[in-house]
């Protein structure tokens, strides 16, 4: 089956970024943004710990073990008719999230939520390759990359701000009114099209998708259960064979969700690996971090979250920037760079951070932190995107997405692991001691990552995208690769 595509209707690519951005934003910012509410919650619905825990992973555990799946949906029945399909289903669990009663029925609404932004994320990059030239996708993933950092930086602010100043259901209220004006926008402006496979790979989706959820499940539950007890074990065993019995399932069938030979690709499978570790030092720093600010530098929430602006600030100013560069030099050096950045921006805050430390001295290292994670976005997408022939981006994207979201669970689960056997919560040196070795390893992950892309081919060295060249006229569409990736 041929990869077709329509134009799209209006022409208008400002359209696409709005319509993608919009519903981008949602899903991203919905990872973290309750973190802030959890105290509110808990008076409000009650429970106990670990069903606070589960109100945060039950988002995590649906969107890293579906992306795949929406990405093949996508692929097979229409990227545009599937995305709107996600984002259906996103505003409907939004508003059962904010008329919850009980733990157990937020817990089941956030599980939806994840489902749905697993099936329209991975096709976000898709609609975008889809409606831009290629020598101006890079500024376009940079726009892209400005929105989706802004929401993972944000999301804690966001959810002060409204839990403070109206209640913590307006955190998922107010998604209800964007969804519903998001779905008839999409069918109208956004340009369909579907990939090269025509018949949905059932048995690799089973597979994947189960091993995934064993392998993240043992990550969220390995700082509270233990890492070496028998339940965290097992799902990292079991989870680990079926990801290995679906390796050997899509080597051996005609029409595979993943094809393998797109890790043949250095540039597909150097960026990869970097998005895993770079959204593991992320995320698990930002989780420690945001804590810091509020139990023992002693502000609020919405104050935590304004004197995180210079880093979430960055995001909206240097992406934009970083992707247009990407069109003109590619994104190794760029990522590579920002990933230095972000390290010694990490750094810094390792080695300030103390019982009575100020905030202004820690500015400058927001500053780096937001800078280099700008830098990463646009020319990961872009690198992604490039590698592989226009039929593959969506399980390409997906792919992308799901090793992002995996990495963030073992970088929350990994740092705060290191935090809890350095330090804990009991006094703020106590705090202080675990932070800081936690920290210094989000910083080496972050740096890793920069080192890590740079296994991807230098410009001028691409070889021709996984999968080979378009089906088609390869005049009426330019290879991206070399354009994007040095």
């Amino acid at each position: 089956m041929k990869e077709t595509a329509s134009p799209p209707r209006d022409g208008s690519v400002v359209w696409t970024l709005i319509i993608v951005g919009a519903a981008t934003f949602m899903a991203a910012l919905d990872n973290l943004v309750v973190t802030t509410a959890l105290p509110v919650i808990r008076d409000d619905l009650g429970g106990e710990l670990a069903d606070l825990e589960w109100i945060v992973n039950g988002y995590t555990l649906p969107f890293a073990c579906l992306l795949l799946l929406g990405a093949a949906l996508g692929d097979r029945f229409g990227r545009r008719r599937v995305f709107g399909v996600g984002v259906l289903i996103f505003t409907v669990a939004s508003a059962g999230a904010a008329v919850a009663g009980s733990t157990g029925a937020l817990i089941a609404a956030r599980a939806l939520q994840g489902a749905g932004a697993a099936i329209l994320m991975p096709l976000s990059l898709t609609l975008i390759s889809a409606s831009v030239p290629p020598a101006r996708r890079g500024a376009a993933f940079g726009i892209w990359g400005a929105v989706n950092g802004l929401a993972v930086a944000a999301g804690p602010l966001v959810g002060g701000a409204i839990t403070e100043h109206l209640s913590w259901q307006w955190i998922f209220w107010l998604n209800v009114p964007i969804g519903l004006a998001l779905i008839p926008l999409a069918r109208r402006k956004l340009a369909e099209s579907t990939g090269g496979n025509d018949r949905l790979d059932l048995i690799g989706t089973a597979l994947v998708s189960s091993g995934l959820f064993g392998v993240v499940l043992s990550l969220v539950r390995g700082h509270e259960h233990g890492w070496t007890s028998g339940s965290v074990v097992t799902g990292f065993v079991l989870g680990g064979l079926l990801l290995i019995a679906f390796v050997r399932w899509e080597l051996r069938t005609s029409h595979p969700m993943l094809p393998m030979r797109f890790f043949r690709s250095r540039t597909f499978s150097a960026i990869n690996a970097a998005s895993l570790l770079m959204f593991a030092g992320m995320f698990g720093s930002i989780f420690l971090l945001t804590q810091y600010l509020q139990l023992i530098q002693g502000y609020s929430p919405t104050e935590a979250g304004l004197r995180m602006l210079p880093w979430t600030g960055m995001t909206l100013l240097v992406a934009p920037l970083a992707g247009a560069l990407t069109d003109r030099i590619g994104g190794r050096v760029i990522i590579s760079s920002g990933m230095v950045l972000m390290a010694a921006g990490l750094g810094w805050l390792a080695a300030l951070a103390g019982p009575d430390a100020g905030y202004a001295p820690q500015i400058p290292a927001f500053v780096l932190c937001g800078v280099g994670m700008a830098m990463f976005f646009a020319p990961a997408g872009a690198m992604v995107m490039g590698s592989v022939a226009p039929r593959d981006e969506g399980i390409a994207s997906g792919v992308n997405n799901a090793l992002r979201e995996v990495g963030g669970a073992l970088g929350v689960a990994v740092l705060a692991s290191v935090f809890a056997s350095q330090g804990g919560y009991g006094t703020p040196q106590v705090f202080v001691d675990g932070l800081t070795p936690a920290v210094w390893l989000g910083a080496a992950a972050v740096l890793a990552a920069g080192l890590v892309v740079l296994l991807a081919p230098r410009r001028g060295e691409q070889a021709p995208p996984a999968g080979g060249a378009p089906e088609g006229n390869e005049g009426d569409r330019p290879e991206p690769a070399p354009a994007l990736v040095p």
